[in-house]
């Protein structure tokens, strides 16, 4: 049975079967280390019952602590070739999700390659929307030209203490908080 854990320093020796696929962002370890000290419960690690690394996600929340505005952020998503196609990057995603409402984030974001397709079609199916394409957001090796990113949102809005997940473009939420607050102030009229 898979196990789904917080990732720990020492798995940072474990995941280079993970780490080893090119479409994967791989960082220095003291980047890594930057996120397990400020954002430990959104590194989840995915690890098989004889204890080789599957897969991780690695993310953190961003927003205005005036303003007290939250979001989830996906820095990573990768899960080792020969663990894909068993749902295991839509479970790590669902308990980033989950994380991220808890802590009273409004939404979750994160940036795909445009090449990327199979990843690209997975956001989709888990609902997510391109809001964006950020220009030469990837840097490319060896003379390529750089890629481009596409970024995806998945909004939730409190409501009387319920959780709406709406996934849908941007500009489209700001109508949507503008339609409930005025069905909200109309209704307590």
């Amino acid at each position: 049975m898979t196990t789904l854990r917080a990732f720990t320093c020492d798995d940072l020796f474990r995941f280079n079967n993970i780490n080893l696929d090119p479409l994967t962002e791989t960082y220095g370890i003291p980047f890594y280390l930057q996120y397990l000290a400020h954002w430990p419960e959104y590194f989840i690690v995915a690890e098989a019952p004889g204890g080789e690394l599957m897969g991780y996600i690695m993310g953190k929340a961003e927003g205005s602590v005036a303003r007290e505005e939250w979001h989830g952020h996906v820095t990573a998503l990768s899960v080792a070739p020969e663990f894909r196609r068993l749902g295991l990057a839509a479970k790590l995603m669902e308990l980033l999700e989950e994380i991220s409402e808890k802590k009273g984030g409004f939404f979750v974001d994160l940036f795909v390659r445009v090449s990327n397709q199979v990843a690209v079609n997975m956001y989709k199916q888990l609902g997510y929307s391109v809001y964006r394409t950020v220009l030469e957001y990837y840097s490319a090796s060896s003379g390529e030209p750089d890629e481009d990113a596409y970024g995806k949102f998945s909004f939730c809005l409190k409501l009387n203490g319920a959780i709406l997940m709406l996934r849908v473009p941007e500009l489209v939420c700001k109508t949507i908080i503008l339609f409930l607050v005025c069905e909200i102030i109309s209704d307590s009229c």
